[in-house]
């Protein structure tokens, strides 16, 4: 029997990953201009597929198209902080519940961890936490609820990426990830999703106090 040939990856999509991968891992700084022909060089590509590329990162948040200046990353401050981060408060504590209700393999999670553990540097870590974290809510069983999760996925990465580079505090973080998931495969579905929020919460509170969060104003007032 013939084997399929695995489809080479769209010079669009190639460009847009490493595009991200870049931003994500902080070579490519808040406010940086992104030239299409500067980036296109570096490629080896024309500037139609760099010119895509940014499109579909604007809709994602990562990049800001400015009839002015061009493209730029996206800037990362107090206010996008907080809405990010509410989003986040509000969906991915539930997900992780539903997903240790029912059940799901969680190994990915444990894998994710282990990766952050090797780590020689900042950007394999980020990228190590970034899956960890989407291997919490994927298993949820409710793939509009995952896909939530995922449109503010790589704002999250970029929030942490800032963060990082001014307090790098992943240590602290790699010892909440361990109990999160201790809970987790020990089947306690409401003590992993609230050791999940604690997390995410105190995570934005010490990077960006100013910001708050409206799940954190309503504990205030409860």
């Amino acid at each position: 029997m013939t084997s399929v040939p695995t489809p080479i990856p769209s010079r669009t999509q190639y460009v847009l990953e490493e595009i991200k991968r870049r931003i994500l891992t902080g070579r490519l700084t808040p406010g940086q201009a992104l030239v299409e022909t500067d980036l296109a060089a570096q490629f080896g590509v024309s500037k139609t597929p760099v010119r895509e590329a940014l499109k579909t990162l604007a809709g994602t948040g990562l990049v800001v198209m400015s009839q002015y200046k061009g493209v730029t990353v996206r800037m990362v401050d107090a206010d996008m902080a907080r809405e990010v981060y509410d989003v986040r408060l509000l969906l991915e504590p539930e997900a992780l519940r539903r997903a240790v209700r029912r059940g799901a393999s969680l190994d990915a999670a444990r894998d994710a961890l282990t990766q952050a553990d090797r780590a020689t540097d900042t950007a394999e870590r980020s990228l190590a936490n970034r899956e960890f974290h989407r291997a919490l809510y994927v298993p949820c069983g409710n793939p509009l609820l995952g896909r939530m999760l995922d449109e503010v996925r790589d704002q999250a990465a970029l929030v942490s990426a800032v963060a990082w580079a001014a307090d790098p505090s992943w240590e602290r973080e790699a010892g909440e990830h361990q109990e999160i998931l201790r809970l987790a495969l020990a089947g306690d579905a409401d003590g992993a999703a609230r050791a999940l929020h604690a997390h995410i919460a105190s995570f934005v509170e010490r990077a960006f106090p100013e910001a708050g969060t409206a799940a954190q104003e309503e504990d205030g007032q409860a």
